[in-house]
């Protein structure tokens, strides 16, 4: 499996003056952007653990997921949420040709922790042996940080602030989650009960 970001967050759409407050740094000197490039550094990594550890895509993003066989026969669980659309899917064979899914033999079922592919009919294309299928497809609550719910933006400042804080620290400790952030994702986080779609 093999998934790959298409696009990337702008640095506009990052939450840098927010993170600023959350910092208490002073504004109205005439420096006051000098620390952007590292405050949107501490940011996109606070974001990147908080998205990894909940299998969740915070601001919109495109996304390539490549993959050797599916799930089931008749649908194919999603590795992040939420998605939103998906734009194509393609299978590749062995000796390299590429062939594009009609787009109106599978659909999306939007959920809030496993979204999935689905077949119209009983099952998806065949993969064939040695082959690939490749779904691109956006996922992330919304391109502006106010769609984002707020439980995990507060998230996202307090381990950025907890991360520049600990910037100068060599022995590791400053790296852990701090609790209060942990207690903010749990119920974000990708829960599996019984026969909860893999």
């Amino acid at each position: 499996m093999m998934l790959v970001e298409l696009t990337s967050t702008p640095t506009e759409d990052l939450p840098i003056e927010a993170f600023k407050a959350h910092l208490r740094l002073g504004t109205g000197f005439s420096d006051d952007g000098l620390q952007n490039e590292v405050l949107e550094s501490f940011l996109r990594a606070a974001i990147g653990a908080i998205e990894a550890r909940i299998g969740k895509m915070m601001l919109s993003r495109r996304v390539s997921w490549t993959i050797t066989r599916w799930a089931h026969s008749g649908s194919q669980p999603l590795p992040v949420a939420p998605v939103t659309a998906i734009q194509s899917i393609s299978l590749m064979d062995r000796a390299g040709t590429e062939t594009t899914v009609d787009a109106g033999s599978y659909d999306l079922e939007r959920d809030t922790h496993r979204p999935r592919v689905f077949a119209y009919s009983s099952t998806l294309p065949v993969i064939s042996n040695g082959g690939s299928a490749t779904i691109i497809f956006d996922a992330g609550y919304g391109a502006d940080w106010s769609a984002v719910p707020s439980e995990l933006r507060q998230a996202v400042l307090m381990l950025a602030a907890h991360y520049y804080e600990n910037r100068r620290d060599t022995s590791g400790a400053g790296g852990l989650m701090p609790f209060g952030v942990m207690s903010l994702l749990d119920p974000h986080r990708n829960i599996r009960i019984f026969e909860a779609r893999s």
